[in-house]
């Protein structure tokens, strides 16, 4: 039987032509199935008053590591060395399947609230991860992160693992899951992994996910082991491709830059982890001018500390502009796009999700502007969103025709009992070191 819901009155944000238009948009189970200025209201399971309220399609997150909310705030004001070496990988190391559960709903019901529908992880325990988004009724590309430090039997197990999740995954939920490879880096997966990954992705058509030129330290290293750095590395043993996606890319020369829009390669930018870390600032102006994809990502929430990427996308914004000394570069529309329409580009979901078209998911969130802080309104809405609203103005979000947040109240998960088992689930693992 088919499910219709009517949201009526919005101003429309769409990032494929910005005309912020006052309409109307039905939802026929999973799909847009008409936008126009008047819809007719007989047999609709569902009206939905979206005046005052600015339409825009569901964000897309393409960089995070869902589970890690549980070490929200564990290891605050170190460099990513230490804070790597010294604090995450020693409570990594007693994670389970149901600690990773609990922490991927507690980032799901943060995502929800904020207006993110879509999120790319990379990280372990992955199927239970898939479990809670089944359960939260959001859509993801998921990934295990694959490190073998050219350990063989180590390679293979993590090979095996990715595999396993995509056999295990891939197209469930109703199709809101994709499963990506997800080799950890340049520096933590061995040539080896690298090689093999490339040929899994041509031989699956799944895509790659991975941490490139993030630091300094990093690029040094490379360099000092290999001779190049990280992405000439990479193009020298043949792993780029349009299929991968590559978080950070702060330390980029600019042949880099070229090998980067040569072969395709999508950027993932995660400016307040990066910031936060102390990692640098990525020249994600230039990157733009290339005509390179560069999506958002907020990273996980132990180096960000939040995954409101509303918060995430004025702070790139605005970060590019003090870098550069231009207040035109990056503006409130480019930074739109790269919270939906190109993170659908990095994801190969472009054909489903990242604007507002007939035929594409309902992946739609409502921001209410009748707020202190969005009033009054701004003649563009995209600046009214980027530079005003914070993802508590999410009043709504709905993903593959279902509403998963009404009025700001979550329809699917109960965040009471979730906030419980996520506060024991970081108890039992700090008593654990």
């Amino acid at each position: 039987m088919d499910n219709t819901i009517l949201i009526k009155n919005a101003f429309i944000l769409d990032p494929n032509n910005f005309e912020n238009k006052k309409q109307s948009l039905l939802i026929k189970n999973d799909l847009i199935e008409e936008i126009s200025d008047e819809i007719n209201e007989e047999n609709v399971d569902k009206i939905i008053d979206a005046t005052g309220k600015i339409l825009l399609p569901g964000l897309i997150n393409t960089h995070t590591h869902l589970s890690m909310t549980l070490f929200r705030g564990l290891a605050d004001d170190l460099s990513l060395d230490s804070w790597l070496n010294d604090h995450i990988w020693p409570m990594e190391a007693n994670l389970n399947g149901e600690y990773c559960y609990i922490g991927a709903l507690l980032g799901a019901v943060e995502l929800i609230k904020s207006g993110t529908t879509t999120f790319s992880d990379m990280y372990f325990y992955m199927e239970d991860v898939a479990r809670a988004v089944e359960d939260s009724g959001i859509r993801a590309v998921l990934s295990y992160g694959m490190i073998d430090f050219g350990d063989g039997e180590k390679r293979e197990a993590e090979i095996e693992e990715n595999l396993a999740l995509y056999n295990a995954c891939n197209g469930k939920a109703d199709g809101r899951i994709k499963v990506f490879l997800g080799p950890h880096s340049p520096y933590t997966a061995s040539e080896e992994l690298l090689i093999r990954v490339r040929e899994l992705a041509d031989e699956y058509n799944m895509g790659i996910h991975i941490h490139v030129s993030e630091t300094q330290k990093e690029i040094n290293d490379i360099s000092d082991e290999k001779g190049l750095r990280p992405f000439e590395y990479l193009e020298k043993i043949g792993l780029l491709g349009p299929d991968v996606v590559a978080a950070h890319c702060v330390w980029l020369s600019d042949e880099e830059i070229e090998i980067i829009k040569k072969h395709g390669v999508k950027v993932s930018h995660n400016p307040c982890s990066n910031m936060k870390l102390a990692s640098g600032i990525s020249p994600v102006s230039k990157l733009i001018e290339n005509d390179i994809c560069v999506s958002i990502g907020t990273d996980g929430a132990s180096s960000n500390n939040n995954l409101d990427l509303i918060e995430e996308l004025k702070t790139a914004s605005l970060l590019q502009k003090v870098s550069t000394l231009d207040p035109k570069v990056l503006n409130s529309d480019e930074a739109i796009e790269m919270a939906t329409i190109k993170g659908a580009e990095a994801l190969g979901l472009a054909d489903e999700i990242g604007s507002i078209e007939v035929g594409k998911k309902a992946d739609i969130i409502l921001i209410d502007t009748n707020s202190a802080n969005m009033v009054p309104d701004s003649s563009s809405l995209s600046s009214n969103v980027i530079y005003s609203a914070n993802g508590s103005n999410v009043d709504t979000t709905i993903c593959n025709g279902k509403i998963l947040m009404e009025n700001k109240k979550l329809t699917v998960l109960d965040e009471d009992e979730i906030y419980a088992k996520a506060r024991q689930a970081i108890k039992e693992l700090k008593e654990a070191i």
